[in-house]
């Protein structure tokens, strides 16, 4: 059974050959029933997937009694091939029904008929078995669970009764604050009245008392002070603006230069991953292209004899080349020196602008925001308790220290050192 050619000789379409097979098979299986199971299952499928098939694509009635009595002889002597006749070919039941019946060997496909129907009655019993089980399962489960949500339930209400009263809580106390924010509302708006009523009241006092002959002057120097007053406000209402435009602009260019920064990078990895591409074998050549090409580099070499270079010349291009190599490795570790201080300087700058960007305002100033600026190095800030008095003295000279070098005195600084002095930023412990 295990031969190929025995296969080939059962697989043939001739209908002669197929009989004569299949006759030596059920001859076979006379003699030794249980020769199936010793076969490997490769080909075990493949007689059986063979004998399904000459039943489904034939007509010819002597194919058909011949496959149906080795199926049948097949399923009596062995139980496991009748589960994988029921399991393989879910349709040979209604195909033997509906095609094979009254073609004259109808007992024969009764009885295997037979065999699988009581093999599936009994996988039916099987199954509705397994089913009773899970139902029952499945019951225990639920109860099990129902039990274990009564057991929790009293918790869950206290729970719930805990939630809610916290929530009205949060509700009242959102109304009570709600009302208080109403009534200081309301309570500075009557300041607010009682101070612009007194402040009308002093202002017709003070006329009552003033001549009539200086009325004018004091209304116009009343109007003065108005005027100073709105510019002022306008001026620090506008410088605010623009304070508040510069930092939202400038937060658009950090972010753009972040998005470039990051588009470079992706395009720099995808130009490496192209070059890194596995490399690809070149087509070969003919033999006429190879020839040609030959005469080509033979044509070449006549016309361009190779120089011949001494001992001591090779040498010496040796050296040069190596002097070469070390200087360009130097340059490079230093270039990239550089390109390393560079970045560190410019994170530095930029994380000097974030603090001074970030900044709050006198007002609102705090002794833990002076400790952003200041640092804990004794010399640094020596250094820089030096600086702030060398500007504090510059700023309290007379005007005429500071016209030129002609009226300066011994103990006066200049300003290339005062700017020297200036020059350098104290922020977050770094210079």
């Amino acid at each position: 059974l295990q031969n190929d050619h025995f296969l080939q000789l059962l697989i043939t379409d001739d209908v002669e050959t197929a009989i004569t097979m299949m006759s030596v098979l059920h001859s076979i299986l006379r003699v030794n029933s249980s020769v199936l199971l010793q076969v490997d299952e490769e080909t075990l499928h493949s007689v059986l997937d063979e004998l399904v098939y000459k039943l489904s694509s034939t007509t010819n009635p002597v194919i058909g009694n011949a496959a149906t009595k080795l199926l049948l002889l097949v399923a009596k002597f062995c139980k496991q091939l009748v589960k994988l006749l029921t399991a393989r070919y879910k349709g040979l039941k209604q195909l033997l029904s509906t095609q094979w019946m009254g073609k004259g060997f109808d007992r024969d496909l009764s009885q295997l008929l037979d065999l699988l129907y009581l093999e599936q009655s009994s996988g039916k019993g099987e199954m509705q078995r397994q089913h009773q089980a899970a139902c029952i399962i499945q019951a225990m489960w639920r109860g099990f669970q129902a039990r274990k949500r009564l057991k929790k339930l009293p918790q869950a209400v206290t729970t719930l009764q805990r939630s809610f009263r916290a929530k009205r809580e949060q509700e009242l106390q959102h109304l009570k604050k709600q009302k208080e924010d109403e009534a200081l509302k309301l309570q500075m708006q009557h300041q607010r009245q009682r101070a612009m009523r007194f402040f009308h009241e002093r202002q017709l006092a003070l006329l009552e008392i003033i001549h009539a002959s200086q009325i004018n002057k004091y209304m116009e120097e009343m109007e003065g002070k108005s005027a100073l007053t709105i510019q002022r406000f306008w001026r620090g209402y506008r410088a605010r603006r623009n304070f508040h435009q510069q930092k939202q602009s400038l937060k658009e260019y950090k972010a753009a230069v972040v998005i470039q920064r990051a588009a470079c990078k992706f395009l720099e990895k995808r130009r490496r991953r192209r070059l890194l591409s596995p490399w690809k074998d070149p087509k070969g050549l003919t033999d006429e292209q190879r020839l040609a090409l030959q005469q080509k580099v033979d044509d070449y070499i006549k016309l361009h004899p190779a120089s011949q270079m001494s001992e001591e010349m090779s040498k010496e291009l040796h050296m040069q080349a190596q002097e070469k190599l070390a200087q360009f490795l130097l340059r490079s570790r230093l270039d990239q020196r550089a390109v390393q201080r560079r970045e560190a300087l410019l994170a530095q700058v930029n994380t000097d602008v974030e603090l001074l960007m970030n900044a709050p305002g006198l007002g609102k100033t705090t002794e833990k925001d002076l400790d952003v600026f200041m640092s804990r190095s004794i010399p640094v800030a020596t250094k820089a308790r030096q600086s702030h008095n060398t500007m504090l003295k510059y700023t309290h000279w007379p005007w005429w220290k500071k016209l030129g070098d002609e009226f300066m005195e011994d103990d006066v600084i200049p300003d290339d050192a005062l700017n020297a002095e200036l020059g350098t930023l104290f922020i977050g412990g770094r210079k």
